[in-house]
């Protein structure tokens, strides 16, 4: 009895090992992609390389990288891997990010060697290598394209005011560039810089629209078009567009309040079955042992979790609106 209770202690101290692991080597790879200022610095990453006292095209190449080609354009997952970190705003080669992927994944097989098959090691710490920092990848950029949404409507406004004093249209980028935080104020200031050094101005918004792949960022530069072409009013323009955008964000949030007990039945249906079954393996252990030798046993497991999947994907559907 005692030698089992020092086996089952020995046991919780691996799991605990891999645990504690695995958490360092994430907070380790959000440290290092992470790139945190505090309020003595300057606004934006562009400012501080102007600070730094780099050239306009040494700051183009460095905020907005040429897109790469070759094999990693034609991978699948990593294909927009140079395109992601970008606009995750880390500033990291993808060649690096795949060797800390490849190197979370051979410590998370080695952990896993003493319970499972060295096959199904290696494929379960490369994928869930792979899977952690794509995700944290992923969740950057969303929170970068809410924040880059909330304030556009604000950049707008900026820049119809200073229309409207008589700046000219690069002055008045140029100053939502120097006033405003990240990440709308690096945006503004590639949009400044690829003027200054003589691409077109319809051009350069064009460029911003696909680099952060917004609906609202599309309708301001297809105004810059229209305007530079036809010209007209821009100031009034800008001052319409920065109001049609604050109340699609309203209607957004108001949708999403309304549709909050959708998306939280939908995710207690989906988590139930999976917790149910933690819940009866952990307090009865011996409960599925009668019928798990039994021929029918894996099947019909494989088909509840597919179940449970399908569940989950069209109550996302149901419950996921765009506007």
């Amino acid at each position: 009895m005692e030698n089992l209770f020092q086996n089952q202690n020995a046991i919780y101290l691996i799991y605990l090992g891999i645990g504690v692991g695995v958490l360092l080597v994430f907070s380790a790879m959000s440290n290092l992609m992470s790139r945190g200022e505090n309020s003595t610095e300057a606004r934006s990453r562009r400012m501080k390389l102007v600070a730094a006292g780099q050239s306009t095209e040494e700051r183009l190449a460095i905020l907005r990288p040429p897109p790469r080609v070759g094999f990693l354009s034609k991978v699948p997952v990593f294909g927009s891997l140079p395109q992601d970190l970008r606009r995750a705003a880390i500033s990291m080669r993808p060649e690096t990010f795949l060797v800390l992927c490849l190197g979370l994944g051979s410590l998370i097989a080695i952990s896993l060697l003493q319970f499972v098959a060295p096959v199904l090691a290696v494929v379960l710490g490369m994928a869930i290598g792979v899977f952690i920092p794509m995700f944290a990848v992923r969740l950057k950029i969303s929170r970068q394209d809410k924040a880059l949404l909330m304030q556009l409507p604000d950049a707008l406004d900026m820049m119809s005011r200073a229309l409207k004093v008589g700046h000219p249209l690069s002055t008045s980028i140029g100053t939502v560039a120097r006033q405003m935080n990240d990440p709308i104020g690096t945006e503004f200031g590639i949009i400044h810089d690829q003027v200054s050094y003589g691409d077109d101005l319809p051009d350069a918004f064009h460029e911003f629209a696909e680099r952060v792949d917004l609906e609202d960022a599309y309708y301001l530069a297809a105004s810059i078009g229209i305007q530079h072409g036809t010209g007209g009013d821009l100031a009034r323009v800008l001052e319409v567009l920065a109001s049609v955008i604050r109340g699609r964000i309203t209607m957004r949030r108001r949708i999403r309040a309304i549709s909050s007990e959708g998306r939280a039945s939908a995710y207690f249906l989906t988590c139930v079955p999976i917790a149910m079954y933690a819940f009866v393996n952990i307090a009865t252990p011996s409960y599925y042992d009668g019928v798990r030798e039994d021929p029918i046993f894996q099947p019909m497991m494989g088909a509840i979790v597919m179940l449970v999947i399908l569940n989950g994907l069209i109550l996302r559907k149901l419950v996921d609106f765009r506007i």
